[in-house]
């Protein structure tokens, strides 16, 4: 069965992004260089494509990530360079070979509306802390926005190696040192679009209220269950070759919206774009060359169709 094509609304979205390990292992396991070798791939991917980063959050075998994009397209090249360099880098560290992902990340867009969006940063903000592995956000070992919002900062701070450099020199039997492949690079947190009006202060002291009402709510129920904390020490002692049992899975909706009203008006054009994708894949499979496109698509085996008249979109960079 042929999957919808991926949709961003015209003008731009808020976009949760949930991309899973392969088989549920835990290899992405908080690690201090793996810490500072994905926040670096995340800023040098930032550095390339126009996304702005408001949240995430890498737990074990999971992450997410709360983006505002401009189209599909920039969504498209940021999380193939993410994927690609992020897989580079876990196969080094944990001596893993093959994918690292256990298929397409998923994409969910989040509608205007302020409740919506301050639910899915709540979603956030709650790993690691509603599935009992550490008491605080500050506690959780791998990277989290909300220890750096916690702070009062802004910027993640990692790492980005450039292996190709590396490689080259490798070949031409030059001698090269770590500093001279390795550059620093910082992540900078973009504000809720909601919220984006707010002076930074009153925006992290909104979100460090919203964090520890969440951990408040998370040990009543822990109390209530009778449940335990699995700790700091114990994460970063997981095997990152493990596979789970069971994974835990349930359905996804089509978008993140907060009424009835604004579900169905996504519904809607989202309905319009994919009918209008379909009929000219049908145009184009029987011959038809220069079949129309909805704007904000990947036609099959054609350039992306940007909004600037249906013309086709150029890469900024190779």
């Amino acid at each position: 069965m042929a999957r919808d094509p991926r949709y961003v609304s015209h003008g731009g979205a808020l976009v949760e992004i949930t991309y899973r390990t392969v088989q549920g292992r835990f290899l992405l396991r908080p690690d201090p260089e793996l810490n500072e070798l994905v926040v670096g791939v995340f800023a040098r991917a930032q550095s390339l494509y126009p996304v702005e980063l408001v949240g995430i959050v890498v737990l074990s075998n999971h992450l997410h990530l709360l983006l505002w994009v401009e189209s599909q397209y920039h969504l498209t090249q940021f999380m193939q360079h993410f994927g690609g360099n992020t897989a580079r880098e876990v196969n080094k560290i944990h001596d893993w070979s093959g994918s690292l992902w256990s298929r397409r990340y998923r994409s969910i867009c989040v509608t205007e509306e302020p409740a919506a969006q301050v639910a899915r940063l709540e979603y956030l903000l709650s790993q690691a802390v509603k599935e009992n592995l550490t008491k605080k956000v500050e506690q959780w070992p791998g990277i989290h926005f909300g220890k750096t919002l916690m702070q009062g900062r802004s910027l993640l701070v990692g790492k980005w190696v450039d292996r190709t450099k590396r490689y080259r020199a490798a070949v031409q039997g030059k001698k090269i040192e770590e500093k001279d492949y390795t550059t620093p690079m910082t992540v900078e947190l973009a504000q809720l679009p909601c919220w984006r009006h707010l002076p930074w202060d009153r925006y992290v002291r909104r979100i460090q209220k919203m964090i520890r009402r969440i951990e408040r709510e998370a040990e009543r129920e822990r109390e209530r269950q009778g449940a335990s904390v699995v700790g700091a020490l114990l994460l970063r002692q997981q095997d990152p070759h493990h596979r789970p049992v069971k994974l835990e899975k349930s359905p996804a909706p089509r978008v993140h919206a907060a009424s009835r009203d604004e579900r169905l008006a996504w519904r809607e054009a989202f309905g319009i774009f994919v009918a209008a994708f379909y009929a000219a894949s049908e145009l184009l499979r029987k011959g038809v060359r220069d079949a129309v496109f909805p704007e904000g698509c990947f036609p099959p085996g054609l350039p992306y169709v940007g909004d600037t008249g249906g013309l086709p979109l150029k890469p900024e960079l190779a």
